[in-house]
């Protein structure tokens, strides 16, 4: 019977598991092209008609793909409580500086619409893009050092600084993370938006896609001589469709771009997003956060799961509350589908 109760509870916890590195990833393919857009307010925006058209193009969209950021750490806390415990303990500061920044980027978008001096509009137009661009960077650092490892001791306590996480290998995941989504935004507005924008986003989605092509595979060559998450590859070769298809959909999306299909390309960039995150977090598998000091002082799926019976009950809210996210988010993505520039009521007065 306990043998039955233990294997009962791997799975589940295998599960959340998988759930948890999905629910991330799905979080980074939507989140990460509004926060691209802010990214590339500076450079693409030339008058006040130019930068209406830019967060109109997210407008409707940014608060609801923030859900899932909700969702993912409302996963961790209930599902993975020992690893939430040290998340926000040993990676406090750079957490706090995402969270500070979402939220001045959430006000940012509030009050420039009810501000008329040209002065404020651009002081918050810059909070806006400055909010963007940390919340990119930093949550790059931080899952290039979870998935590197950190040094925490038996307790979860950090050994090391802010600065302990600004190596080369955090940096790196935090340049890739700003390109990738650099990318997406841009080809979000290059599928929202005409004329003089659309075409300077068009050039900018080329430039970003080679950036982003380098920084790919410096980081995938880099976490070879870096981490350990190859070898969960190694033993289950058919797991490497992962990686392999991550390279194969930024491929594709450079040929889209090539031909000019934006909304094609927005898709594969998405794909490449997602599967860059489960590549990580899949070869971080049992482990949710890994100690650089002791493998033993690693947070895994057994040592900070939930109970069983909270995993059964959390994985049947799951079952219900998500589809319904799904669709919610499904029905407005349809209802704003067409362009922010030209004559679309749906957008009127929006930003």
């Amino acid at each position: 019977m306990t043998t039955t109760l233990s294997g009962v509870t791997h799975i589940l916890e295998t599960v959340w598991f998988i759930l948890w590195g999905v629910i991330w990833g799905a979080y980074f393919v939507l989140d990460g092209f509004d926060l691209g857009v802010g990214i590339l307010m500076p450079f693409l925006s030339r008058d006040e008609a130019s930068r209406r058209a830019m967060f109109n193009a997210i407008g409707p969209f940014w608060d609801g793909n923030e859900v899932w950021l909700v969702a993912a750490g409302g996963v961790t806390f209930a599902a993975f409580p020992g690893t939430y415990a040290v998340l926000f303990s040993a990676l406090y500061a750079p957490l706090m500086l995402i969270l500070f920044a979402l939220i001045l980027r959430g006000a940012a978008l509030g009050l420039r619409s009810e501000l008329e001096g040209a002065k404020s509009r651009a002081f918050w137009d810059r909070v806006f893009a400055i909010s963007s661009f940390i919340p990119a960077l930093l949550l790059g650092v931080t899952f290039a050092n979870l998935f590197q490892g950190i040094p925490i001791d038996a307790r979860g306590i950090l050994h090391g600084t802010v600065l302990t996480l600004l190596n080369p290998y955090g940096l790196l995941g935090g340049f890739l993370f700003l390109v990738v989504f650099s990318l997406h935004g841009a080809l979000w507005l290059c599928v929202k938006c005409d004329g003089a924008l659309g075409e300077r986003a068009a050039l900018a989605a080329r430039i970003l896609w080679v950036a982003t092509a380098v920084f790919a595979v410096v980081f995938l060559l880099f976490t070879a001589f870096t981490t350990r998450l190859y070898d969960i590859y190694l033993h289950i070769p058919p797991l490497g469709a992962i990686p392999i298809l991550s390279l194969l959909s930024l491929t594709a999306s450079g040929v889209a771009i090539g031909i000019g299909t934006w909304k094609a390309a927005w898709y594969f960039t998405g794909v490449t997003t997602l599967t860059i995150v489960l590549f990580g977090v899949i070869g971080m598998y049992p482990n949710l956060i890994i100690s650089s000091i002791n493998p033993e002082f690693s947070r895994t799926i057994a040592n900070s799961s939930s109970s069983l019976l909270t995993l059964r009950i959390m994985l049947t809210v799951a079952s219900i509350f998500i589809p319904l996210v799904i669709i919610y988010q499904a029905w407005v993505y349809r209802i704003f589908r067409g362009k922010v520039t030209g004559e679309n009521p749906s957008y009127e007065g929006l930003y």
